[in-house]
């Protein structure tokens, strides 16, 4: 191992043009960035043995879903490297290798870059539901947000909730959407998703906006008048929970997300639809909304075992 080398300045920038090249977020990208340096961080070489060692280290320090959010990572710059070699063609000797040009190392096993990938660690689908926002404490936290006069937050908890937007596509919602009924979004791949508003929620939302005066523009902007970021909601979110005696590890944008899904399965048991209004690229992905948190297996089981 090496404490003091880094990733190689060349092959970060190329890796940072491959992931925008996909549409990566910046959020994606600032996270694959994050494994790579670690990774060099540790050690000097990429290669198989290295990258088991790397993720008994992440094992070993974070919890699964960051294990997974790293591996993920390393996993795309391997991608990358491979793609920077088919581009390259082979060498004269026939082999594939990375050219001091290419900006990836010279000392990069083949079977690193052209087949390895690191396996995912298993996670308990049980716990990540536990952390998903009840239906109680949802209506909870939205009417005492509403009785407190603080509509700029309960408008904010009510359009993820009643649409199962993303905080990125939350904060895209312009007061002219609401007219519409909908907003159209740009997925990966240049494929539309359309992102539809209950008529309750935008009429809701409209005199909300009439009374504040506001015919136009973003729904959601901060103080000086510039849309709110991803980072500025999740924060005040968690200061309003606590405020409100919610469990603030449960309240965070992507949790009203999760409880869209669970309520629409609820009263609308229809998986493949579901998977289409949340944008998911696999049905498998949804599928974890058929899982049923700790809680409510509990309750499930004191109503039904009675004998």
């Amino acid at each position: 191992m090496c404490a003091s080398r880094q990733m190689p300045e060349e092959a970060e920038l190329n890796f940072i043009h491959y992931l925008k090249r996909r549409d990566a977020s910046p959020n994606t990208i600032k996270s694959c960035l994050a494994s790579c340096r670690l990774y060099y961080s540790l050690f000097d070489e990429l290669n198989t043995t290295n990258l088991m060692l790397y993720k008994d280290y992440l094992v070993q320090h974070y919890t699964a879903a960051t294990v997974n959010n790293r591996i993920y990572g390393i996993n795309r710059y391997l991608d990358c490297i491979g793609m920077a070699l088919d581009n390259k063609g082979p060498d004269s000797d026939g082999s594939r290798a990375a050219s001091d040009n290419t900006g990836f190392p010279s000392d990069c096993h083949r079977d690193s870059r052209d087949a390895f990938r690191l396996p995912v660690v298993q996670t308990q689908q049980v716990s990540f539901l536990d952390r998903v926002i009840s239906q109680e404490d949802y209506m909870r936290f939205k009417d005492s947000l509403k009785s407190d006069g603080n509509m700029y937050w309960y408008f904010v908890v009510r359009f993820l909730a009643c649409t199962g937007a993303r905080v990125s596509e939350l904060i895209q919602i312009k007061a002219e959407h609401l007219h519409l009924g909908y907003i159209d979004l740009y997925t990966k791949g240049g494929k539309v998703r359309r992102l539809h508003f209950p008529d309750a929620l935008c009429q809701e939302a409209l005199e909300w906006l009439s009374a504040k005066g506001q015919v136009s523009g973003f729904l959601f902007v901060n103080r000086r008048g510039n849309q709110i970021t991803a980072r500025g909601i999740s924060s005040q979110l968690k200061t309003l929970a606590i405020r409100c005696n919610i469990p603030p590890e449960t309240v965070y944008p992507h949790s009203f997300r999760h409880r869209f899904a669970k309520n629409f399965l609820e009263k609308f048991n229809d998986i493949s639809l579901l998977a289409d209004l949340m944008g998911h690229e696999s049905i498998e992905t949804t599928r974890i909304y058929l899982t049923k948190s700790t809680q409510e297996q509990r309750e499930l089981i004191d109503k039904i075992v009675t004998w």
